[in-house]
Formats: structure tokens, sequence, C-alpha cells
């Protein structure tokens, strides 16, 4: 990497460490309603919800209670996303006059929304009206990113209690998390971004004159409308200009903060943070990709606290942060690199090659190449999703790192809630593999590691492999899927691949040459983000329930100590050999294949052109007497 890079990249570290403690402290106190100054104002409010809903705040409930109540929830917020999709023509707030959604992408997206994930198969600021965008989309930014925070919470009480029947109130947790966290929060970021140009407004889309005239061809229409063709039923075009633009407005700033901070990654724009008005300057994407770790890499300090010991804290914490490293420091090498196929202009090493600066292909100029790489690989370590480049224009290895962040469950800072939880995962099966090592029953935190926490984790781990990979050879195999396929080869394979590893780890960012707007991929891939959510969660929860009840141990002369180097080496051992074993296979068949092919199209285009120069430079023989 250029000194730039590291910079850049230090300074991002840096930050980042600096706010991990203090909104860890903060987000532990507000699950305990300790925050005098901002209860006096919010109290009043949350005691009203519990009163219209029914709840006691003071009643508690299993594991299993807890989940239906999750999942009861969730369910509903699908109903409702899913008719507001359907609706939106009769409502307001559509100065647009948008039409309702098709049946399968109305499906598609209230899944996505619901299960954190955010995929989004339409061009947002041409397909949804500003109530859809914020009653629909944002109010789900909020509660799914409730709902994974909630998850962890429930897991951490799980190891804090004993000999326990419960591990809280999920309808208590899902409100003191929106009240005191997100939205505190989200206000903050929205107004720090409203003051770098993100748009916030209800005005009807401007039209305005460009500077240049357009040029461009159209159908030809005959007097009812319809697209003339020829013989062949090709349509007839004819050249047209325009002098004018529309320009998409919206309630941006307010989706934009909650989309980064609850990890969700919907775009009100199909650009997404690559727009200028969901992200203009390099400070506003900075704050954007420290948005996104802020809550993941906080909930670590917290489990600490809740713990009564930071040090395991920060040992999660530790684990995640070099793996992201890692993966970071190669994404951002690899685009600085560029493209092997571009990397020589001719023969003579000295010459400008043609990728001189690095893979600038699909990148916007104001961020450039490490801002993009970083924003790359922050989106997909995170469940994410939003994008400010066209991950499809990477390079092989520089998309295959946010391809298989991704497919290790993105557990490195991971989504708000579910990163946390994922890595506590893996850390019981590493405890649980050096138990095997010496010959003892695995402890971890005090609670012994038995046989449901391992069934529970082994399902865990083996949901998502099997929704990604199934799921790609079946899109593979079938005719709809490989017609939603741009480019030909290894890297539409790559395209299916990305799809299907970003749904079912409910991430949302996309290889986007693949055209997945269709009802199979809709379908497919709504599956694939419902099961790969709450297939996870309630194994989870079945977990904190079993270690709740579970007795505390003391700590003996054969107890794994958790919060030293030796753990944290072992627990990124268990996440790369998990990740390693499950998915190289496919990864050798997407990225893998591009880059040695690319590699050796490079060499034997370096060879030919050296025999063309040999042929050249040989003197021609003479026809002279």
């Amino acid at each position: 990497m250029t000194v730039n890079a590291l910079l850049q990249f230090g300074l991002f570290i840096i930050v980042l460490l600096l706010l991990t403690k203090p909104v860890g402290h903060y987000i532990h106190l507000a699950m305990q309603g300790k925050l005098p100054w901002l209860s006096t104002l919010v109290r009043p409010l949350e005691n009203l919800i519990y009163k219209l809903a029914g709840i006691n705040p003071q009643q508690e409930s299993g594991w299993k209670h807890y989940a239906l109540g999750l999942l009861l929830f969730n369910l509903l917020g699908l109903l409702v996303v899913f008719l507001l999709q359907q609706w939106q023509a009769w409502l307001p707030f559509n100065p647009q006059h948008f039409a309702g959604i098709s049946l399968d992408s109305s499906f598609n997206t209230a899944v996505s929304f619901v299960a954190n994930t955010n995929w989004q198969g339409y061009a947002g600021e041409s397909t949804m009206s500003y109530l859809t965008q914020m009653l629909a989309l944002t109010v789900q930014n909020f509660l799914s990113a409730a709902t994974g925070i909630a998850v962890v919470i429930a897991l951490i009480r799980g190891f804090v209690r004993h000999s326990a029947q419960t591990i809280g109130n999920f309808w208590v947790d899902v409100t003191r998390i929106t009240l005191y966290i997100l939205l505190p929060l989200s206000l903050l970021l929205a107004t720090a971004l409203m003051s770098q140009g993100v748009i916030q407004n209800f005005s009807p889309y401007q039209s305005v004159h460009t500077l240049e005239t357009s040029h461009y061809q159209q159908p030809m229409l005959d007097e009812s409308g319809a697209v003339i063709k020829d013989a062949s039923g090709n349509a007839l075009t004819q050249a047209a200009t325009s002098i004018t633009q529309q320009i998409a407005m919206g309630p941006v700033a307010s989706q934009e903060a909650i989309k980064l901070l609850g990890t969700n990654g919907g775009g009100f724009f199909n650009a997404n943070s690559a727009h200028p008005y969901e992200n203009p300057t390099p400070l506003s994407n900075f704050l954007q990709m420290l948005a996104i770790f802020l809550i993941p890499a906080a909930l670590c300090y917290t489990f600490g606290l809740m713990l009564g010991d930071r040090r395991q804290g920060w040992a999660i914490f530790a684990a995640m942060g070099i793996l992201f490293v890692l993966m970071a420091s190669v994404v951002i090498s690899a685009e600085q690199a560029g493209t092997p196929l571009l990397a020589s202009a001719g023969l003579d090493q000295t010459a400008s090659p043609l990728q001189a600066g690095g893979n600038m292909e699909g990148k916007e100029t104001r961020f450039g190449i490490v801002n993009s790489a970083l924003f790359a690989t922050v989106t997909t370590a995170a469940s994410c999703g939003a994008v400010n480049a066209m991950h499809d224009s990477l390079t092989p290895i520089g998309g295959l790192v946010p391809m298989w962040l991704m497919q290790l469950g993105e557990v490195v800072f991971g989504g708000v809630g579910s990163g946390l939880y994922g890595m506590l995962v893996y850390a019981i099966i590493a405890v649980f593999v050096a138990g095997l090592m010496i010959g003892r029953t695995p402890e971890y935190l005090g609670k012994k590691i038995e046989i449901l926490e391992m069934k529970m984790s082994a399902l865990i781990l083996l949901v998502t492999p099997m929704l990604v990979l199934l799921g790609t050879a079946v899109a593979v195999l079938l005719s709809a899927g490989v017609a939603g396929i741009a480019n030909p080869g290894a890297h539409g394979y790559s395209e299916i691949l990305y799809a299907f590893s970003s749904a079912a780890n409910n991430n949302g960012s996309a290889f986007a040459g693949l055209s997945a707007n269709t009802p199979f991929y809709n379908t497919m891939l709504a599956v694939a983000m419902w099961l790969g959510r709450f297939a996870i969660i309630i194994p989870v929860l079945a977990i904190a329930g079993s270690l709740a009840a579970k007795k505390r141990i003391a700590a003996h002369a054969g107890t794994l100590p958790t919060h030293g180097p030796l753990f944290v080496t072992l627990l990124i051992g268990a996440v790369v050999l998990v990740g390693a074993l499950t998915f190289v296979p496919a990864l050798a068949l997407g990225p893998v294949v591009e880059h040695i092919t690319a590699q050796q199209v490079d060499t034997e285009h370096v060879t030919a052109q050296q025999v063309d120069t040999r042929q050249v430079a040989a003197p021609a023989p003479s026809t002279a007497q």
C-alpha cells in the first residue's frame, strides 16, 4: 500500500478505537435505563408505548417466548412493508405518482428490509414514493437493527446470569434500543450529513437545463403510441436531443443515517452511497464508513461491561480488528495494483501503464481507490450493503475478499448485534476445539459448553453455507437463473455466488452485473434472506436460554483464559478455517479462476509482443546484387 493509503486507513482505525469505549458505555447504560439526562425527555414516551401495547416492562420471559415475540413482530413488519408498496399509488407523499410495485418485487423488498438485508432489485428514485421510503423502508431500518441488538443483549445475559429461566423482555429491549440508541445517534449523523450536502426535503423532482445538449436515439412510435418495428421485429429509432434533466429529491439524510448506523444499507437512490446527494464529500464518506462500524465495535465493549470483565470484550474486538486490517489491506493493495490485463501498455516497462493509478473502474473520482476499497471492505465485513463503488468492477482478488467476508458470516464487526453474536458462536466453537485438545469439558465465561450449545452452534454454521451453495447451484442449473447473467464465464458465476452470499448473510450489496429483479431471483433471494436471518437468531436465543439456566463455574487450573493472545489466535483460526473449508472450492470457480486467467492472458500478451518486436527489429534480407 502507498503512504497515502496507510494514512487514510490508519486514521479510520484510530477514530474507531477512540469512539468504541464511550459508545459502548453509553449502550450499556441505555439498556439499563440509566441515562438520567435523556430518560427525563424520553421516559414518558417509553412508558406510553408500554401502556398502549399492554406490555409489563418488569416481566421477563424465557428464550422461547422471547423468540416468539421477535418472530411475530418481524412478520407484522413484513406485512406492513409489503402492503405499503402495493398501495403506494393511492397513498400521499407520492409527488411523482409512482404506481404500486409488482408482487414478487414487493415480497423481496419486504423480506429484505425486515431481515436487515436491504437487497434492492429496483431503482429507489424511480420506484418508491416518499411515503414508502419513510414509513416502510426507514422504519424497518430502525426495527430490524433493534432486533439484532436485542438478540445479542439476550445472549450476553445468558452468559451473565446463572440458574435463571429468563433472558429479558423483547418488547422492552426493542423499545429502549430504538428510543435511546438508534434515534439519538441517527439524529446526530443526519445533521452531520446535511451539513455536507446530503439533501432532506419533500420537494417534487426538479427539471433543470443542462450545460450541454444531450444527443441520443429513441424508439419511433405510431399514432397509438406503440413502438414501430422493422420486418425482423427490431425497434426503429430516431435521433433526439434534450436540454433538460430531471433531478431526484427526497428525505435522504434521515434514511441515510439509520441505513448506516443500523448496518442496513438500502440507498434512497439507485447509486446508493456513490450518489452525490447521498454521499457528497470525502468527509461524508468517512463519516459513513465510521457509522457502519460504530455500534458493532461498541457492542464488544458493552459485552465486557455486562460481563464485569472488560478484557473479554477487548479480546473479541482484537480478533475482529486483526481480521479486518488483513482483509482491507488485501483489497486496497489489489485495487492499487490494477487489473493484470491492463497492467502493461507495451514491452517497454518504462512506458506509462494503462492503469498507472490502479483500478479506477467503477469508482467515484471524489473518493478514489483507497476510500472505495476501504468502504467495500467495511460494508461487507459488516452486514450493511451500502456501496460507494461498483463491486462488479473490482479486480478478481479485490472482489474475492468482500465476498469471503460475507461468507464468513459477517463476524468481522458485522451487523449491529449479528456480528457479535456470530463471533460469540465462533468463540464457543473455539473453546470446544481447545477442550478436545486437552481432554476437558469446554468452558466459556464460566459456563460449560455441552451438547445443546454445540448442536445449535453447528446449525448456525451450516445454515448460511447451505443457502449460499444450494441457491447458487440451482441458479446456474436453471435457465431462469442463467438468464440474469450479464457477463459469461467465471465472472458470471461470481455474480450469482455473490448474490446468494449477500442475501443469506443479510448484507445487501451486489455484483450488479446480475439482473436480479425477476420473479426467480426475487423469490429465491427472499427465501435466502429470511432463513439467513431467523434460522440463525432462533438457535442463538436457544443458546442464550441454555446458558442462563446453567450454574457458574469458578475458574480453575484447567480453564482456558479467554482474554489473551492465545484465545484471540484460536478464535481467528476458527473463523478462517471454517470459512476456508466451506467456501474456498466455490470461490475457486469464480474470482480465483478470473485472477489466474487474467495473469495467464497477460503473460501471453507480453510474450506475443516480444515476438512481434523481434520480428520488426530483425534486418530484412538484402536484394541487392
